[in-house]
Parts: C-alpha cells; sequence; structure tokens
C-alpha cells in the first residue's frame, strides 16, 4: 500500500510539472504571438528657436530595440515633406537588460526642405515598429511647433572710403536689422564684432577691424548680419584693398642663447620637458607661442565695450626700430632650419632698462611673466583694441590699473624670447596682431576711424 500511494504521488507530481510547463509554453507562444516590444519614447530637441537657413534637430529614441524605421517631415498646412528616412535595425522582443538610447541628427531649413514657406511649420518625427506575429503595433508620434523665418537680416554699409592694408585696421559703420544677434567683420578666419554707435538709433552699428598680416585676399572681408535662426547677410564694401607681403628673416639659434632663455619661461610657464635644451626651445617657441595667442584672444572677448582713449597712439620715443610687423622668421641651429614662425610687432631698443611708456590711455588687462613676451604690460583700450609691450625687466603697474598716455608701466628687458634689451610692441585687434605703423599716425587716426564714428569718438588729434 504505501508503494501505491508513492506511485500516485509521483504521477501527480508529474502531472502537475507537466501542466506548469504547459502553461508556460503557452504564455511564452502568446508572448511571442502578440508582445511586440518595449514602446519606445521620443524626444525631439531644435538647437534653435526656429528654422531658417539650416536648423540642426535631435531625435532622442529611448526604447529603441524594437523601432525599425524613423521618418521625418515638415508640415505647412496640408503640405507634408519628407527630411529623412532612416532605417533601423530591430532587436529580439527576447533581448533582455538596458538598451542605450538612439540619437539621431538632422537639418531643417530652405537648404534641406524644397519649398519652404515663412510662417510656422510643424516637424514630425514617426517611429515605426517592428512587429509580433500577429500584432503590428501603432508607430509612435512626437511632434514640435516652429517659426519659419527664411528672410535674412537686412544690411546698409552707411560710411564710405574703406581702405584696408593687408595687416592694418579699418572702420565701417552701417544699419541692420532688429532681427539680428550677431553682426560684424568676417575677415578671412576672423571675426570682428560690431557695436551700436551711441545715440538714439540702435540699429546703426559700426566694427573696428583687420585683415589678417597673412591674407592677401581681399574678396573675404565681408561684413555680415545673422539671425537667431542662422539666417546670414554679407555684404562687400571694401573700396581698396593694399596687398603687403611678408617679410623673411633668418634667426641662428645658439646653445648660450636658448641656456639663458629656455629655464626661466620653463620655470614660469606651462611647458611640458620634452627631454632636452633644444626640443625644449623648439617646444616654447611653438607651442607656448600658439598658447600665448589663444590668451590674446580670451582677452579681447573681455575687452571694455567703450573707447578709453582719445588722442593719436605714441611711439617709443627715441627708439630704434631692430625689427618690424610681420616677420616670417627661419630659426637655424648649427646651420640646420629647426622652426619657422611669424614675428608680430615691433622690436625697439633706446638703452638697457629703458622706460617704458603706454602708448595710449586704458585698463591694464595682464601685468606678469608670460611666456615668450617674458615680462609684459597689455592695455585695453576699448572695443577690442590693445596694445602689448613684452621683453620688460621689471613691471611698473598691476592688473585692473587705468593708465594714461605716456604713463611709466616698466623698463625695458630682455625676459621671455628676447635676444637683447629691447621693447616688443604690438597693437591687437580681438586679438589679431596689427601693423602699430597705422595706430602711430594722428592722420590715419582722423581719416579712417574717427570722421566714420563722429561723436562716437571723441578724438583730439
Amino acid at each position: 500500500m504505501p508503494r501505491d500511494r508513492d506511485r500516485k504521488a509521483s504521477a501527480g507530481c508529474l502531472l502537475r510539472g507537466l501542466l506548469i510547463l504547459a502553461a508556460l509554453v503557452v504564455a511564452i507562444g502568446l508572448f511571442a504571438v502578440f508582445y511586440p516590444g518595449a514602446t519606445p519614447k521620443l524626444q525631439v530637441e531644435p538647437k534653435l528657436k526656429g528654422i531658417g537657413r539650416r536648423t540642426p534637430i535631435q531625435v532622442k529614441i529611448e526604447n529603441p530595440q524594437r523601432v525599425s524605421k524613423v521618418k521625418v517631415e515638415v508640415v505647412q498646412g496640408t503640405d507634408v515633406k519628407l527630411v529623412k528616412e532612416q532605417e533601423m535595425a530591430p532587436g529580439s522582443v527576447w533581448g533582455f537588460g538596458s538598451v542605450p538610447p538612439a540619437v539621431l541628427t538632422f537639418d531643417v531649413g530652405r537648404e534641406t526642405v524644397q519649398g519652404l514657406r515663412s510662417g510656422d511649420a510643424m516637424v514630425r518625427v514617426t517611429a515605426e515598429r517592428a512587429g509580433s506575429l500577429l500584432r503590428q503595433p501603432n508607430p509612435v508620434v512626437a511632434e514640435v511647433k516652429l517659426p519659419v523665418r527664411l528672410a535674412p537680416p537686412a544690411l546698409q554699409v552707411q560710411s564710405t572710403f574703406h581702405y584696408a592694408n593687408q595687416g592694418g585696421c579699418e572702420a565701417v559703420v552701417y544699419r541692420v536689422s532688429e532681427g539680428a544677434v550677431q553682426d560684424g567683420v568676417q575677415s578671412g578666419d576672423w571675426f570682428f564684432p560690431g557695436f551700436p554707435m551711441p545715440g538714439n538709433d540702435k540699429q546703426v552699428h559700426f566694427a573696428l577691424f583687420a585683415v589678417p598680416y597673412d591674407m592677401g585676399d581681399s574678396s573675404k572681408v565681408r561684413l555680415v548680419a545673422l539671425d537667431d535662426v542662422s539666417n546670414r547677410s554679407e555684404v562687400a564694401f571694401l573700396d581698396k584693398f593694399t596687398p603687403r607681403p611678408i617679410h623673411t628673416d633668418t634667426i641662428q639659434v645658439d646653445d648660450p642663447y636658448m641656456s639663458r632663455v629656455v629655464p626661466e619661461i620653463m620655470s614660469q610657464s606651462d611647458v611640458a620637458d620634452q627631454g632636452n635644451l633644444l626640443k625644449n626651445y623648439i617646444e616654447i617657441n611653438r607651442n607656448l607661442r600658439k598658447k600665448n595667442a589663444q590668451t590674446l584672444k580670451e582677452l579681447a572677448a573681455k575687452s571694455e565695450p567703450k573707447f578709453l582713449w582719445t588722442q593719436p597712439f605714441q611711439p617709443w620715443i627715441n627708439a630704434k626700430i631692430t625689427a618690424a610687423f610681420a616677420d616670417r622668421r627661419t630659426y637655424v641651429y648649427q646651420g640646420k632650419p629647426i622652426d619657422q614662425e611669424d614675428h608680430l610687432g615691433f622690436d625697439m631698443a633706446v638703452t638697457e632698462h629703458a622706460a617704458i611708456t603706454a602708448s595710449n590711455s586704458g585698463k591694464v588687462v595682464l601685468a606678469r611673466f608670460f611666456g615668450i613676451y617674458g615680462n609684459a604690460v597689455i592695455i585695453d583700450h576699448g572695443y577690442g583694441l590693445m596694445s602689448l609691450y613684452g621683453h620688460m625687466s621689471s613691471i611698473g603697474v598691476k592688473e585692473g590699473q587705468d593708465v594714461q598716455r605716456g604713463q611709466e608701466i616698466g623698463r625695458s628687458g630682455k625676459t621671455g624670447l628676447a635676444g637683447g634689451d629691447h621693447l616688443h610692441f604690438t597693437m591687437l585687434l580681438q586679438g589679431l596682431p596689427v601693423s602699430p605703423v597705422e595706430w602711430w599716425d594722428p592722420h590715419w587716426i582722423q581719416d579712417r576711424v574717427a570722421r566714420k564714428l563722429g561723436d562716437a569718438l571723441a578724438y583730439k588729434p
């Protein structure tokens, strides 16, 4: 009898197990037949406030594993225009674990959508889903409504006689429409921002601009304006351009010179040791020079938006010019070229430790050891215009201090990459070194800048 009960119990357990297994198989079958996978979620993020020339839009898809196709359309009234259609590779419904979101980017604008009209438009993103054996799920749709603005800002040049030299500066006065969020002069790779002219008409702007010393193509100088959806206006306005070919020079480098300048610079600058004196010198001359140039751009971005000067700029009195602006120098060590860099300033010498005076009134924005320039002072004169004084033996001013034209700011020396006691002087516009000769000329300032700006610059020649 006990054995019969055991056999019956075992049979009952087996039957229950088979029933559970059958139920599990049925459940899995139903899951495979009807379950389409996790529902995707769409997030549509325009990168601009509207649609213009070309507006980047990002689509983020959460739970993307069962998405088979993504379709992007622009809807204006009854017009539906396809922008992009992208096939996806849906994964198995049996997948386990989290799947990172899928991110797609595309551009919508007059350059990518034919027949786009000003007004409003709906950007519609549709994610089609892979189905199960007997069920095709509905697609997931997300929409975002954006204004469409296709007309670029209006630009009208108001000043005349725009005569620019390669490596030199100029000024332009113009009217720009209210929709512009950025305006100024694009000169090759350099942008010179415009500023409102003092007065009641806030649409009249001016820009101080330069033609880079290494750019001989005046067609790359354009007055530009952009709105908040990247519509862009461009106007050519130069009346005359004078090219200035770059002068070349050769600089002999020897061990005594490097032994003097390299340790000092490395002890006060962020320069990685390259293993020997020559390699360290090249690292300083090439890459620290680039870092210093970047710092000049960063300082320019913080320039005072007003004129801090009213008189002509002064050259260093009684100084002998030993090197001019925009020399392309080949550096030679033991008869072999080791580097080539551009010398972007005037080297001037008087006597050892001679007093250096501010070329014009302004505010000191840098007064410290500054890489290749050694002990240096930079004075902001407003609207991105600055003057730089390098290789000083001592500094007599502090950062943030206001200085007057002709005020002593330090003494000449041979710190940084200096071969002997002298002053390295240059003018800067938005961080770009420009020829100081123009700014030393009262008649040039009067003709090229003051006459165009009028009362905005209370110039006293």
